[in-house]
C-alpha cells in the first residue's frame, strides 16, 4: 500500500491531523473575513465554523496523500456584497494563506520553546515530529496558495489587482489556466516550474522563522 502513497505510512496520521487543522483554519479565515466585510454567503451556507466536516473535500484530502497536492472545499464568496469589491476580494483571498502562515509562526514558536528549554528531550518523538510537520505544511499552504494560477488564492488576488478589462479576459480563459495548473502539478513539468519555487521558498520561510525565534529564546 505504501508505494501508492506520497508520504511514509507512519506519517499519515500526523499529516492528516495537521491538514485537518490547516485546511479548516484556512477556509474559516476566508469565510470570517468575507462576513466581516459584509458578505454573509459563507455564513448562510454553514461555512463560518471551525468544524472541519464543513470544510474538507474527501477527494482533495485523499489526493494529498497520493499525489502530494489537494484542496479543501472552496468558501463561497459574493464580492459584490463588499463596499469595495476589489479590495474586499483581495483581503478575503489573502487571509486564507496568511492564516496558514500564522499557524506556522505559532508552531515554530512552540517548537523553538520546547527545544531551547530542553523540554523536547523528555517528550515523545512523535510530538516533535507533529510540530515539524505542522510548520512545514502550513508554510507550504501559504506559499502554494499564493501562486498566481487558478484556482489558487494568488490567482484571485491577481484578478482583483488588474483592470476590469483584463479581469474579464482572465475569466474567459480561466478554465484553461486550471487545466494548466493540473498539468503542472501531476506531470514532470512541475519539476521545472512549481517545484523549484516550492522547494526554494518553503525552506527559506521555515529557516527564517526558526532563526527569528532562536534569537529571542
Amino acid at each position: 500500500m505504501e508505494r501508492f502513497l506520497r508520504f511514509p505510512l507512519e506519517q499519515i496520521p500526523l499529516i492528516a491531523a495537521v491538514l485537518l487543522i490547516a485546511f479548516t483554519v484556512h477556509e474559516f479565515a476566508h469565510a470570517y473575513t468575507a462576513y466581516k466585510l459584509g458578505d454573509s454567503t459563507a455564513k448562510d451556507q454553514g461555512r463560518l465554523t471551525l468544524n472541519p466536516i464543513h470544510h474538507l473535500d474527501p477527494i482533495g484530502t485523499l489526493l494529498i496523500f497520493i499525489a502530494g497536492f489537494g484542496w479543501a472545499r472552496p468558501v463561497p464568496v459574493n464580492r459584490y456584497h463588499f463596499k469595495n469589491p476589489r479590495l474586499g476580494g483581495i483581503l478575503v483571498s489573502l487571509m486564507g494563506p496568511l492564516s496558514n502562515f500564522l499557524l506556522a509562526i505559532i508552531g515554530t514558536a512552540i517548537l523553538a520553546f520546547l527545544i531551547m528549554s530542553g523540554i523536547a528531550a523528555s517528550l515523545p518523538p512523535l510530538l516533535i515530529q507533529f510540530f515539524n510537520l505542522f510548520v512545514y505544511f502550513n508554510v507550504l499552504l501559504f506559499v502554494f496558495n499564493l501562486l498566481p494560477l487558478p484556482p489558487l488564492d494568488g490567482y484571485r488576488i491577481l484578478e482583483d489587482l488588474v483592470p476590469p478589462s483584463v479581469r474579464a479576459k482572465m475569466t474567459q480563459y480561466e478554465q484553461f489556466g486550471s487545466l494548466l495548473f493540473i498539468i503542472l502539478v501531476i506531470t514532470p513539468l512541475g519539476r521545472y516550474t512549481i517545484h523549484p519555487i516550492i522547494y526554494t521558498v518553503v525552506p527559506f520561510f521555515i529557516k527564517s522563522l526558526q532563526n527569528v525565534f532562536t534569537m529571542f529564546l
